[in-house]
Parts: C-alpha cells; sequence; structure tokens
C-alpha cells in the first residue's frame, strides 16, 4: 500500500455533538446509542471501512 493511497481519517471540531435519539422500544445504553449514531455518519463509515481492508490485506502485504 503506498502513502498516497491512505485515507485520512476524519477529525471533527473540538466539541462537536453528535445527534443521536434512542430507540422507544427499550433501554439502550448512552455508549450504545452513541455508536449506532455514528454508524449512521458515511465519513465514519468509510474510514472503518478502509481501515478493515487494510487489517485484512495486511497479512497477506507482510512476508512470514
Amino acid at each position: 500500500m503506498k502513502f498516497k493511497e491512505i485515507l485520512k481519517s476524519p477529525v471533527f471540531p473540538l466539541g462537536y455533538r453528535w445527534r443521536f435519539e434512542r430507540r422507544k422500544d427499550g433501554y439502550e445504553s448512552d455508549v450504545t446509542v452513541l455508536v449506532r449514531g455514528m454508524q449512521q455518519d458515511e465519513r465514519i463509515l468509510q474510514d472503518q471501512r478502509f481501515a478493515w481492508e487494510r487489517w485484512r490485506a495486511d497479512g497477506q502485504l507482510t512476508p512470514k
């Protein structure tokens, strides 16, 4: 993988507030609600998809 192909992780401004809404059908912890809300942000989805693909390919790129 070349450095020019590396995706830059999203940077959010200091004090950024995530908009999230609790489900009405049962209890959800604050962390669960936050993570679910973050997964709906396209910038984070792209970053996580890139990280997952890089992690999967890492074993193929390193010599044994």
